[in-house]
């Protein structure tokens, strides 16, 4: 039965496959492909009293956790001055779509340092693809 296997980090583990089944329905397949150091546009829902909008959230992905339905990646802004950070699940229904708006080279899988960085310091060379 490899159908219900999972790879971790520590090896392959067993899923159970009532979970398995559940999870399947909720993958999204429309994500692009992203890395950290790629700028992206997210559009994410936003529900105030009774109405609900869009609203764009646009920064460098700084990082990329989890794997599966709980896989996560977290974006940084600078907003007046201000680092905003945002970290949201890949696949919730919350986010209407994802945009990646440059391709950034960077040899790290988690970007914290770019806290620490400010002004042109925190460029990331960008790569055209």
């Amino acid at each position: 039965m490899v159908s219900n296997l999972k790879i971790s980090k520590i090896g392959v583990e067993k899923m159970n496959p009532l979970i398995q089944s559940l999870t399947e329905g909720q993958l999204r397949t429309d994500i692009p492909a992203f890395r950290p150091g790629d700028t992206v546009r997210v559009h994410a829902k936003v529900v105030e009293g009774t109405r609900e909008r869009i609203q764009i959230f646009e920064g460098v992905v700084i990082a990329r956790k989890g794997a599966g339905i709980s896989e996560t990646y977290t974006v940084r802004k600078i907003s007046n001055g201000i680092g905003v950070e945002r970290t949201f699940p890949i696949h919730t229904p919350r986010v209407d779509k994802i945009e990646v708006v440059r391709y950034g080279k960077v040899r790290r899988a988690k970007l914290y340092y770019l806290r620490a960085l400010q002004g042109k310091a925190a460029r990331i060379k960008e790569i055209r693809r």
